[in-house]
């Protein structure tokens, strides 16, 4: 299924080419188009080109070329032939497709003074396939459940490691109930559509059955609507990184909910350094920490820390 809605997506060109290669859409993390450029495919975490047989190749002097009708095409098959109806969307950046796919768009912005109203001229498609696994979260679950139930929990994470598919794991898990635990309310905060993957407001992963989403909505304004509206026991939110969403978070702990945070780093010592953490750090709010290893072990948990930085899984040292 996963593979007939990728190749779908695409100008009749690269669909055959794609076709022909024969590779595992299951493997495969991204497939990037830009206008006179060659075809980029990112598949079990490596650069790939391909010829026009379809056959990988590790260099790109042979690779297949993307040309402007090409993207042209591929952006018609994305938006329905209607990208008007994409407007909203393509302000952020991407367009989320069935199947919770999101294509990021790259191009001649248009704004109206500091804010983006719309773009025009599009040069790149990054369409980034949603991979869902379920069970991916098991090895860490049993961590976040302390004396008082659910701990406040940090993954740290570098890009494309592993964090967001192992935070909707959490989510699904914690929603739906799990070891001899009831499930909780959940409320999600999907800023960029890759917890959820929503496609005309439905979300195409598995969240879990208790679970409530805003979608494509800011993280800090998405928190303080669910508290307001949703009376979530637990709030789950994907890269933390403005003041804002600190402020937030301290609106979320102190109406009694817990939190589930995804941010950019590659281990705790890496966050202590950014202004915006030291003092959730110093203040012990986060009670675990779950490091992911780097690329070449994508999804993996290398360590498990408690508020006070003890490791309480893995091999790493404590951090204070």
């Amino acid at each position: 299924m996963k593979r007939e809605e990728i190749l779908r997506l695409f100008a009749g060109n690269i669909r055959k080419i794609l076709e022909l290669s024969g590779l595992d859409f299951e493997k495969m993390q991204e497939i990037r188009l830009r206008v006179d450029q060659p075809l980029i495919l990112i598949y079990e975490g490596k650069e790939v080109f391909l010829d026009p047989r379809g056959r990988r190749l590790n260099e790109s002097s042979r690779a297949v070329i993307v040309h402007q009708e090409d993207l042209k095409e591929t952006l018609e098959y994305i938006s329905d032939y209607s990208i008007y109806a994409y407007e909203d969307e393509l302000k952020q950046g991407f367009v989320t497709v069935q199947g919770g796919h999101r294509v990021g768009v790259a191009g001649k912005t248009l704004t109206d003074g500091e804010h983006i109203r719309g773009m025009k001229y599009i040069s790149c498609l990054n369409v980034r396939i949603s991979h869902q696994i379920k069970g991916c979260a098991d090895e860490v679950l049993p961590y976040l459940f302390g004396k008082e139930g659910i701990c406040h929990t940090l993954i740290i994470s570098a890009p494309r490691c592993g964090k967001t598919t192992i935070l909707r794991d959490l989510v699904r898990q914690l929603s739906n109930g799990v070891q001899g635990h009831p499930g909780y309310t959940v409320g999600v905060v999907d800023e960029r559509s890759e917890i959820g993957g929503c496609y005309m407001g439905i979300p195409q992963n598995d969240i879990g059955m208790r679970t409530d989403l805003l979608d494509c909505c800011p993280k800090a304004e998405g928190m303080m609507m669910l508290i307001r509206s949703m009376a979530p026991g637990i709030v789950a939110v994907d890269e933390l990184g403005s003041y804002s969403d600190i402020h937030a978070i301290e609106s979320v702990i102190h109406c009694g909910c817990k939190l589930l945070a995804t941010v950019h780093g590659t281990s705790v010592e890496d966050i202590q350094r950014k202004p915006l953490f030291q003092k959730l750090i110093q203040d012990h709010v986060f009670e675990r920490y779950i490091v992911l290893h780097s690329r070449e072990q994508i999804g993996k948990v290398k360590a498990v820390f408690d508020a006070r930085g003890t490791c309480i899984m893995g091999v790493e040292t404590s951090f204070r």
